[in-house]
Parts: C-alpha cells; sequence; structure tokens
C-alpha cells in the first residue's frame, strides 16, 4: 500500500539502503515484477557449473520471459508474497545482507540503482503518487509479456530468451 507521507519525505535521498527501516525498505520496491523472471547463467565453461554469488569472467546472467505461477501479470505482484519462500523454495528474497549479491538482479531494480548510486528512476511509484502506470507504459514492468513457468517445458526454457528485462530508463 502506497504511503505519500512516507514518499514525500524522500527518505531514499537521505538514507542508505542499510539504514532504511521495514516500511522504507519495502517502499524502494517498485513493483515492476522482473525479480520473478527465470534467469540463468551462460557461462564459456559449461562442465563446471557450480553455485556463485557474482558472475565469473566468462559468464553472463540471461533473463527470461518466464515468470513465477504466483505473479499476477496484471499488477506485476506476488499473489503469495508472505509465502512465496515456502511454496518455491528458490525464490530470492532480497534483504540487506545480501545486498552485496545483487548482480542477479535487472539493472532496473530500484534497489541495484540505489546500491550503484544511481538514484531512483524518473518512473519510480514513489515519485509519481504511488502510480504504475509510466513503469508499465516504458516497458519497465513484466506487465503482459510473461509466461508463467507452469506453462513452459523444461526443455523449452533457452526458446524464451528475453532482452526486454535488462533495459532500463534514466
Amino acid at each position: 500500500m502506497f504511503d505519500q507521507e512516507l514518499a514525500n519525505t524522500q527518505f531514499w535521498l537521505k538514507k542508505s539502503l542499510a539504514d532504511m527501516n521495514q516500511n522504507e525498505w519495502e517502499a524502494i520496491c517498485d513493483g515492476c515484477g522482473k525479480c520473478c523472471l527465470n534467469t540463468f547463467i551462460d557461462s564459456e565453461d559449461e562442465d563446471e557449473f557450480t553455485a556463485t554469488d557474482q558472475l565469473r569472467e566468462g559468464e553472463e546472467l540471461i533473463f527470461t520471459n518466464i515468470v513465477c505461477q504466483y505473479l499476477d501479470n496484471n499488477t506485476c505482484g506476488c499473489s503469495e508474497y508472505e509465502n512465496r519462500q515456502t511454496l518455491v523454495p528458490s525464490c530470492v528474497k532480497l534483504t540487506k545482507a545480501n545486498l552485496k549479491d545483487i548482480f542477479f538482479m535487472p539493472q532496473s531494480c530500484s534497489y541495484r540503482r540505489l546500491h550503484e548510486g544511481r538514484g531512483l528512476a524518473s518512473w519510480h511509484p514513489l515519485l509519481n503518487n504511488g502510480e504504475k502506470s509510466q513503469m508499465h507504459e516504458l516497458g519497465i514492468s513484466v506487465k503482459d509479456k510473461t509466461v508463467k513457468d507452469c506453462d513452459v517445458k523444461l526443455d523449452d526454457f533457452d526458446l524464451y530468451i528475453a532482452e526486454w528485462p535488462t533495459k532500463d530508463c534514466d
């Protein structure tokens, strides 16, 4: 729920992500839904895949337009937000503790933008009275661009590679 009073404080200009309280932290999420996209790491060394907290030389993060079955395509929000990590154990919850591993988030992610010193984008709901319409119009969100993971065969994963999630504005 949008909090105009909180938005009016422009806390993101005065505090680091580490110093934000829980309400401020949650408000930074722009609600684009890109974190719900399935991704994979393309590596030059296909034979030695190990889990990673950063991209290594020769690796590239590849986005698809496949989303979790719980993503609401209209709102770009999770229909099971409170239970998401129980229902989908691979769902990553971005926290202050794992923010250093933010490479897996898209360039347009508001947490990533602030972490990298780029500030909030002009389309962010905090700068638009809580509205996501500008974000949708600019093609930043996942709205109307996705297919549910439960509707895709695992063997066909590579047919859903998408470039649009890597785009950012301002």
